[in-house]
């Protein structure tokens, strides 16, 4: 599966469709609501980029797993949200405007960071196996060509062509889903004679980062004093992960069909535990609507 053109070539390919989607919901506009009241991007980012492929190493030597899923782990828990974390946000009443411009910073920042962790988990976790490094120039310019180059381009499309913009950015929300379904339906039928056995190793230790990535962001931004919106925009950044992207560095890059277990297995149960963000975020924003005389701050900086 790994020299497979689906997925050296289609991979890639898929994952710049799926970035200019995130342009196109993208205006200056957005970036000045969030910047004049930074807070929210800061924590949010700070968690994303540091904390939690901190945790994922915690969790990777807390429950001893083996060297391909420890560094499985380090990657999806070092991956960006993606569009998926945006919807997520919107259905918790969550502040959309904080969560795409969560999502591309995170990306951005992520064309440096992630090769860094992946690289030190590799040696961390490699033991007597042979080494396998990332190559970090190869990483860089891969993850520039597939995130600040389709950013640009459906931003330039959605200051050019808004109506249009407004009708793709769904099919591409839709795409995204359907490239990652496909991805995993792959990855668990080539390796359909361990599935049992790997989802048993990694299940645990992916489900619990997902869970601690949402938690965390709850509690941070609480203590750092956001709103409930804002809240619940950065627990959906940190619950809600670029999967894709998780599953191009471990096929294309590192090509490992082991390693890409934890991005798949994530990739599946992020759904079903960003639904029930979804409905407490719904019952949280509802609760704390009368306190603030039915109209907060916070809901007129998002719209």
């Amino acid at each position: 599966m790994e020299s497979s053109p689906l997925i050296s070539i289609g991979l890639p390919l898929s994952l710049f469709i799926i970035m200019v989607g995130i342009g196109m919901t993208l205006s200056a506009r957005d970036f000045h609501q969030v910047t004049v009241k930074p807070a929210g991007l800061i924590i949010g980012t700070i968690t994303q980029i540091v904390v939690m492929p901190l945790v994922a190493f915690a969790l990777a030597w807390a429950l001893q797993l083996p060297p391909a899923m420890a560094v499985g782990l380090v990657i999806i828990a070092a991956c960006p949200g993606g569009t998926t974390s945006n919807l997520f946000t919107l259905l918790a009443k969550g502040n959309v405007a904080l969560s795409i411009v969560l999502t591309v910073s995170a990306s951005l920042i992520t064309i440096m960071s992630l090769p860094l962790f992946a690289n030190y988990a590799l040696q961390a976790f490699s033991g007597t196996q042979q080494e396998i490094t990332l190559p970090f120039g190869k990483t860089v310019l891969m993850l520039s060509a597939i995130v600040l180059l389709p950013v640009a381009i459906g931003m330039g499309l959605k200051a050019l062509r808004p109506k249009l913009a407004a009708r793709a950015e769904g099919l591409v929300s839709v795409f995204g889903g359907l490239v990652l379904a496909l991805l995993i339906a792959g990855i668990i039928y080539g390796m359909r004679d361990r599935v049992i056995d790997l989802l048993i190793q990694a299940g645990p230790a992916t489900i619990a980062l997902n869970i601690l990535g949402i938690a965390i962001g709850l509690l941070c931004s609480r203590a750092a004093g956001l709103g409930s919106r804002e809240r619940l925009a950065v627990a959906t950044e940190l619950g809600i992960k670029n999967g894709t992207l998780g599953l191009m560095v471990t096929l294309t890059l590192l090509q490992s069909n082991e390693m890409s277990v934890p991005s798949a297995i994530y990739g599946v149960i992020m759904f079903p535990i960003g639904f029930l963000l979804a409905a407490y975020g719904r019952r949280l924003v509802k609760a704390t609507a009368p306190s603030t005389g039915g109209d907060n701050p916070h809901t007129a900086e998002a719209r």
